[in-house]
């Protein structure tokens, strides 16, 4: 014989073999459920004023300081300074920075070395005194943590460039990078579109060993804990196959020397085509940051002069991701208007 359901939920009717189910029991209304509602409404509409008319969304782009740090640096490098925005960058940096002294990757992070050193130098060269309270406790924490010579690759190519530590700190990369054949184990095609953008023009300034022009002649040697030319353990060995390409990267920098003068030539020709090419009108290089300034300063390392249309395009490809806040400013690494676009119509 059929029973019904222990939760006598479900009733059977053998004679009539149907399923009755009674009505599930309304909840009383929530009286948050018209405020939120409204407040879903108020947003989505508020969302749809904010679009462009072209039909994207693009909002701004706030990251770490390391950008605006290296847009000061950037002045410093080209010797291009623009003193007000100087001051507004610098007062951007010095809000962000940590109670302990030393600047995050993102918000109330950890401390992070390498946008430390950069932010440190960057204000420095802005003019702060390296014995004001907030200084002396960012470079105690750098200090604490094994000195500026543990920075990651791309904050020791700037430093390298400011004439801070020696070449042998960064890793070998040599525009001959341009003419390896489509076999090989490495090619540009094999890396990202945003990697080779950033890649191309860093091997110019890295063949032609670029030197700041850093008007000020401002070094940041306190940052080390050992004199960055008695340095030794710029590249510490974390595992086999790392100590191999070390071996490796170390051993083709020995012959550097003896790379014919036409093929380095013809290897920066090649690099320099290829970001020309790509340069993008106002929009920058890979429309992100580190490739516009990469792409700058090769420009200027290649004889091209303050005046010339392509100095004058990269330099407004920089000064368009800038955010002023009156008192503050600082530069985005890029727009996101395919991000703010997706994020938008996904609400």
């Amino acid at each position: 014989m059929f029973r019904p359901t222990s939760n006598d939920m479900l009733y059977t009717n053998l004679e009539m073999d149907e399923v009755i189910v009674p009505p599930e029991p309304t909840e009383p209304k929530s009286p948050w459920e018209d405020t939120l509602r409204i407040s879903i409404t108020n947003a989505k509409n508020a969302l749809l004023h904010l679009q462009h008319p072209d039909g994207y969304w693009c909002f701004e782009l706030e990251a770490d300081c390391t950008i605006p740090s290296e847009y000061i640096l950037m002045m410093h490098f080209m010797d291009e300074i623009d003193k007000d925005l100087q001051f507004q960058l610098a007062n951007y940096i010095r809000s962000k920075q940590q109670p302990e002294g030393g600047w995050p990757l993102y918000y109330q992070g950890k401390f992070d070395m390498s946008c430390s050193v950069k932010a440190y130098y960057a204000l420095k060269l802005a003019g702060d005194d390296p014995d004001a309270p907030h200084m002396r406790r960012a470079r105690e924490l750098i200090l604490a943590n094994g000195g500026a010579a543990r920075c990651n690759v791309f904050t020791r190519l700037a430093l390298a460039m400011f004439g801070q530590i020696p070449w042998r700190a960064v890793p070998y990369i040599p525009a001959e990078i341009m003419l390896l054949p489509k076999w090989f184990p490495f090619h540009l095609s094999k890396v990202s579109y945003w990697t080779r953008t950033v890649l191309v023009p860093l091997t110019i300034l890295y063949s032609l060993k670029a030197k700041a022009a850093n008007p000020g002649q401002v070094h940041v040697q306190e940052l080390f804990a050992v004199d960055p030319e008695k340095e030794k353990d710029y590249f510490p060995v974390r595992s086999q196959l790392n100590w191999l390409f070390l071996v490796l990267e170390r051993s083709i920098r020995k012959f550097e020397w003896a790379v014919p003068r036409r093929i380095r030539k013809k290897a920066i020709k090649r690099a320099h085509d290829w970001f020309i090419e790509r340069l993008n009108g106002e929009d920058g290089l890979g429309a992100i940051f580190p490739a516009m300034v990469n792409a700058h300063e090769a420009l200027a390392l290649l004889g091209y002069e303050k005046g010339h249309p392509l100095r004058r395009q990269t330099r407004r490809a920089l000064e368009k991701l800038l955010v002023d806040q009156g008192e503050m400013a600082y530069c985005q690494p890029c727009v996101s208007p395919i991000w703010d676009t997706t994020l938008a119509l996904a609400e």
